[in-house]
């Protein structure tokens, strides 16, 4: 039987797709949430950029950062606050999943280093490579050492804080994922990102993909049920 949970998974919102995508296949958090792959967890959603409130650490069971069209090494105030809170939350051990930009601003409320890429972007369906240490990782232990994943970012963790654990990465982005503590992680891909998704990020940025580039990413994906698994835990 699934435990029930009385506090709420928070989904940090601190960005939105493209308005054209979002008529279409709706925005970060309704992917996030369809990727928990659990209808019974309670969700809340706060966008800080409107200025809503980020609630007591004490009042959620966890929360997902999602993607952004903004960029962390810009520190706008809202995204300083909000690195600010994560660095509490991470503090009182709740249960952390930071994506793409969520990534790069838990690296940065924890020491870490963000900024562009030196080689541009990373866009489309990417091989992802699991290190020793996610062997015995809550969030990635029994996965393939190897998988496909979704990926859409020009900024990423140039270096990692200090005491953070390396999970996985590639040959252009060696920082893929990461765990701080042990009930806090990032991710630079998308695991919320369907093939839909992804193609409609391709064809916005005018990115001429070549048949079959885009393909299906199930283990990436599963770190999103995992995690919800983590938070009931």
């Amino acid at each position: 039987m699934t435990a029930s949970l009385t506090k709420p998974l928070l989904i940090l919102k601190v960005g939105s797709t493209h308005p054209h995508i979002a008529a279409e296949l709706q925005d970060f958090e309704h992917w996030i949430q369809a990727g928990l792959q659990d209808p019974a967890l309670p969700v809340t959603v706060v966008d800080p950029r409107a200025g809503q409130a980020l609630p007591a650490q004490a009042d959620i069971a966890g929360v997902v950062v999602t993607g952004s069209h903004s960029m962390v090494s810009d520190r706008e105030p809202w995204s300083e606050a909000a690195a600010a809170w994560l660095r509490d939350a991470v503090a009182a051990e709740v249960p952390v999943l930071g994506i793409c930009y969520g990534h790069q601003l838990l690296a940065h409320a924890l020491g870490g280093k963000v900024g562009y890429h030196p080689q541009g972007i990373e866009l489309g369906t990417v091989p992802v490579s699991l290190h020793d240490a996610a062997q015995d990782d809550p969030l990635f232990a029994g996965l393939p050492t190897q998988f496909d994943a979704q990926a859409a970012h020009r900024q990423s963790v140039r270096r990692l804080p200090d005491g953070a654990t390396l999970l996985a990465g590639n040959d252009f982005e060696p920082h893929h994922a990461f765990r701080f503590g042990s009930r806090a992680w990032g991710v630079q891909f998308h695991p919320e990102f369907g093939e839909a998704a992804t193609r409609a990020y391709l064809a916005t940025l005018n990115d001429d993909a070549p048949e079959g580039a885009v393909r299906p990413t199930d283990v990436a994906a599963s770190v999103l049920p995992r995690f919800a698994s983590i938070v009931r835990g």
